[in-house]
């Protein structure tokens, strides 16, 4: 008896320590930005903010305003009809499938960083209810994506493989506007809550293996 109580408890306690490090590995250390990292970054962009029509001061200022924790980019994305063809390689190829050279790579490396899409959706008609807004040019999709961090949005975008991938990115999307933000309000399990409640009933299952076989 004494031997089963120590492999149940052995079990419960690696549901626990598993359950930890997924903690750990989901919501980061939570350092905000330091100045220096900010101001490196920042350098290798170069001129291509401006190119694209954004503004430095203002991603300066939300690194700068960094408080360490997760958030959710919200993204509208229009994508290019027809077929595109780069104007290096003479490659052609639909829009669609030019922004999935670049959604591909992009989703693997923002989960590899305890990143992950929250939802993605097509449109399926033009605006219900706008007030004030310019005409719709073209939307055709709508994401949101968590981030782990201000830090994790960084080095996503100084990594290299991420930067040999952007290129289909201009390929495949005709618009697009993207803007962070903190969730006030959700109506579903996060990824901390389903991983321990499937880590829970893991450790259930061979607590009561455990029981029947001994």
């Amino acid at each position: 008896m004494a031997g089963q109580g120590a492999t149940i408890a052995g079990i419960w306690a690696a549901a626990l320590l598993l359950w930890l490090a997924f903690l750990l590995f989901y919501d980061g250390i939570r350092r905000p930005l330091r100045r220096e990292e900010i101001d490196a970054f920042l350098a290798t962009l170069g001129p291509r903010m401006a190119e694209t029509g954004n503004d430095a001061a203002r991603l300066r200022a939300f690194l700068e305003a960094d408080d360490g924790r997760e958030f959710v980019m919200v993204n509208l994305v229009g994508t290019r009809a027809g077929p595109v063809t780069d104007p290096d390689s003479g490659e052609t190829r639909e829009g669609s499938e030019w922004l999935r050279r670049y959604s591909d790579p992009f989703v693997r490396g923002l989960i590899a960083r305890g990143g992950h899409p929250l939802f993605v959706g097509r449109k399926v008609g033009g605006y219900i209810d706008a007030w004030n807004t310019p005409d719709d040019p073209g939307w055709s999709l709508v994401g949101t994506m968590r981030y782990r961090s201000r830090r994790d949005l960084i080095r996503m975008a100084s990594d290299p493989a991420f930067r040999a991938a952007h290129p289909a990115k201009l390929l495949g999307i005709a618009t697009t506007f993207s803007f962070p933000t903190q969730r006030q309000i959700a109506f579903y399990a996060s990824p901390r809550v389903t991983m321990g409640l499937l880590l829970g009933l893991l450790a259930a299952l061979a607590h009561i293996a455990v029981l029947t076989t001994g």
